[in-house]
């Protein structure tokens, strides 16, 4: 089956800095004459130069093509779903990585159009919505057009290979499945920080900061992994229930055990001299489960730090002797590390 990509910010920082080294590495794989990718764009984009920016050479050159288009503009879907072209035998994935104030208009033109035909997956980038209004807002213009199979929201940190280390090791190591509970666990610490600053995303970034774009979406999802229930014969099916069900054990997060900060060159990298949005943010949460009452979650995450490094901290306990039994003499100190180790991206 022919598959065509649409990618609605093709020229964006996700797309230069992700998708299109992804993209690279997925043909290198194996054999894909049938994909086509075709990038919207506000502007008139060199593929040459798109492709050198974003992999230093030009080898996906005979599979990209740029369409230009005003977005905001319903008569230019028309002209969208022309040059697509989809045949009943192909499909097609359209790929939305753009702002989320955009993506609920995109929807609907696309739907209005009928770009929206069965053979169509629609793909949402994180974060899904501004809050929680809005992401309601979105589901429901969603479903107006696609059939929920259709949709795929997606977080690209759960595809990262920390993350599946952690439903792996969770599920498949006897000894920890055991220890993962409030009686042996202090706390648990979540951490994602970039020594890179906001970069040129300066307009997409003072929209959203820190909070939206990594603690809402990426560290709670980590969290919701380190802490959901995988017992009951748990299987690789039951993650997205089991990881909801997480998250809604958690309390709303007090105000007063949370910290928001700026780096110090952000106002002038904005070129707003009066900014407040947060490059880093701290926050501590607990839960309502009874397995984890009492142990606190602290979530963070921060630009131009002063190094790259994303980690989940499991604290143990010190001061149990079944905890000793368990881990056969080796200490605290060196379970902790070597998680961390096993987790660290």
């Amino acid at each position: 089956m022919k598959t065509k990509l649409l990618i609605f910010g093709i020229t964006g920082d996700l797309s230069v800095r992700k998708l299109i080294p992804s993209l690279k590495q997925i043909v290198a794989t194996g054999d894909f004459d049938s994909l086509e990718i075709i990038g919207v764009s506000r502007r008139q984009v060199d593929v040459t130069t798109l492709l050198s920016d974003s992999v230093g050479d030009t080898t996906l050159s005979d599979k990209v093509s740029i369409f230009t288009m005003d977005i905001a503009v319903a008569s230019e879907y028309l002209r969208l779903k022309e040059h697509v072209g989809l045949q009943q035998e192909e499909q097609l994935l359209v790929y939305l990585a753009i702002p989320p104030q955009a993506a609920g208009q995109v929807v609907d033109m696309l739907g209005q159009a009928g770009i929206n035909e069965s053979n169509v997956k629609l793909m949402l980038e994180k974060p899904f919505g501004l809050d929680l209004e809005s992401a309601r807002d979105m589901i429901s213009r969603t479903e107006k057009y696609f059939a929920e199979d259709q949709i795929y929201r997606i977080d690209h940190y759960l595809a990262k290979q920390m993350a599946q280390n952690v439903v792996t090791f969770r599920t498949q190591n006897v000894l920890f499945s055991y220890l993962w509970s409030n009686k042996y666990i202090e706390k648990i610490e979540v951490v994602a920080y970039e020594k890179i600053g906001i970069e040129d995303r300066a307009q997409f970034y003072e929209q959203t900061g820190a909070i939206r774009d990594f603690l809402q979406g990426h560290l709670l999802q980590l969290l919701a992994l380190t802490i959901m229930d995988t017992s009951n014969h748990f299987d690789m099916a039951s993650i997205e229930t089991a990881r909801l069900k997480a998250l809604e054990s958690l309390k709303p997060a007090d105000y007063t055990h949370a910290i928001r900060a700026q780096y110090k060159e952000y106002r002038s990298e904005v070129d707003n001299a009066k900014s407040c949005t947060e490059t880093f943010v701290s926050v501590k949460l607990e839960s309502t489960d009874k397995m984890w009452q009492g142990v606190p979650f602290y979530l963070s995450s921060g630009k131009a730090m002063d190094k790259k490094l994303t980690q989940i901290r499991v604290h143990f306990k010190k001061q149990s002797d079944d905890f000793k039994q368990y881990v056969l003499n080796t200490s605290s100190e060196d379970i902790m590390v070597d998680f961390n180790n096993f987790l660290n991206k």
